[in-house]
């Protein structure tokens, strides 16, 4: 007989509060239809006593300020462990700089971000606009494509893997890695992944620490901070850390925008219309699907809005919900792409926010925007069921398309 989890004794009864997260028949319906109804249903900070995101129960916010705020406050919060991310005690590491609180994290982020900022991903763009013109031209005369397999995901998969220096004709298997491990959430069966990934990793390093190249893994390897190298742990963790999340989650959010684009060709034709809002078309897009969720512990007791957490508790953030929040977004069901800009948090916020966001925004604008230059008007085909799993990524699990 299954037991309830303990919620701790200060926490009020009417906060008490089961969502069905990644789990539930309606989000698995719809995410998209789910988040803003949260905030019809819900509090604007609630307890869970089953596991959100990793580990046991914790304090949740649907509220934009309230998340923005605990991403932001170094000094009541840190990020802890990353759930997803079982290790083992005899082979431990941080995932870095993830895991890293200031002052260390700045230090580790200085590492890569010459290559992650404004303009040097800037550099990338005629590289991007030639691949995603190839992999159009592979399909375009059939009609149709598997969307996901055949241009969201080899897309921003292959200019991750150039960037970090790896082999383009692993993709597929990397890409099975980092699905299994986001979908487990945790789980026992995050271990034999886990070590899978480690091992490769671990090869990929011994041979950068030989032969250096001009990617983020070579960088890492003779990386430095405080003027000494870092160690083995730290390459591994970084170097794990990075590849985990830089696979999965431009693709998801792809699949997520393509697919409302298939199902609105007005909006869509008044995006063809109006080529020069482009940047503000993909914020607003951005907004709506929002694909990953972010946590914090709390390292001091602190009270927000009348409600007391204690330290060591738990906050998840369901940044999705955040982006609905009807205090901040005015209709934020409505995609408006000449709404009012203020800050999305579909790639956090604070100092842990998205290495890679300057990167991610550049491959999904040019994507836009080669794809609505040679196939402007498509449909999700017949008969094409659309579904959703369990997993750390918010999107389609296929999503086929014809025109």
């Amino acid at each position: 007989m299954a037991t309830t989890p303990a919620v701790p004794d200060h926490v009020p009864d009417d906060l008490v509060l089961e969502i069905g997260h990644l789990f539930g028949p309606e989000f698995l319906v719809d995410p998209y239809e789910y988040y803003p109804a949260l905030h019809d249903r819900c509090p604007p900070i609630f307890y869970s006593p089953s596991s959100i995101g990793g580990g046991s129960g914790s304090w949740v916010t649907i509220k934009h300020s309230t998340a923005l705020y605990a991403l932001r406050n170094a000094e009541s919060f840190q990020t802890g462990q990353v759930g997803v991310f079982p290790r083992e005690e005899a082979n431990w590491y941080d995932m870095i700089p993830q895991e890293i609180e200031p002052p260390q994290h700045r230090k580790y982020r200085n590492i890569l971000d010459p290559m992650l900022s404004p303009v040097a991903v800037k550099r990338l763009a005629e590289d991007i606009r030639g691949l995603a013109n190839e992999l159009i031209d592979e399909f375009s005369d059939k009609g149709e494509c598997e969307f996901t397999e055949e241009f969201a995901r080899p897309l921003p998969v292959s200019v991750f893997l150039k960037f970090m220096g790896l082999p383009l004709d692993k993709r597929d298997l990397f890409v099975r890695w980092v699905v299994k491990l986001i979908q487990v959430m945790g789980g026992s069966d995050s271990v034999p992944v886990m070590r899978e990934i480690e091992a490769y990793l671990s090869s990929v390093i011994a041979e950068k620490r030989v032969t250096p190249d001009d990617g983020a893994i070579s960088r890492i390897v003779h990386g430095e901070i405080d003027g000494r190298p870092l160690n083995d742990r730290e390459v591994l963790g970084f170097t794990f850390f990075l590849f985990v999340a830089g696979i999965d989650t431009v693709y998801a959010a792809m699949n997520n925008i393509w697919l409302w684009l298939a199902r609105n060709p007005e909006r869509r034709h008044e995006m063809i219309a109006n080529p020069e809002q482009i940047d503000a078309q993909l914020e607003e897009l951005l907004r709506i699907f929002g694909v990953t969720f972010s946590g914090r512990e709390l390292i001091k007791d602190i009270e927000i809005d009348g409600i007391t957490m204690k330290k060591g508790e738990r906050l998840f953030c369901i940044l999705p919900a955040c982006n609905y929040d009807p205090d901040v977004f005015e209709n934020p069901r409505e995609v408006d792409f000449n709404r009012p800009r203020k800050p999305i948090l579909t790639f956090t916020g604070g100092i842990h926010a998205c290495m890679g966001a300057h990167l991610a925004r550049l491959e999904m604008k040019i994507a836009l925007q080669e794809w609505l230059r040679r196939i402007p008007d498509f449909q999700v085909k017949p008969g094409t069921r659309i579904t959703y799993s369990p997993s750390g990524v918010v999107g389609p699990d296929a999503l086929t398309l014809c025109w």
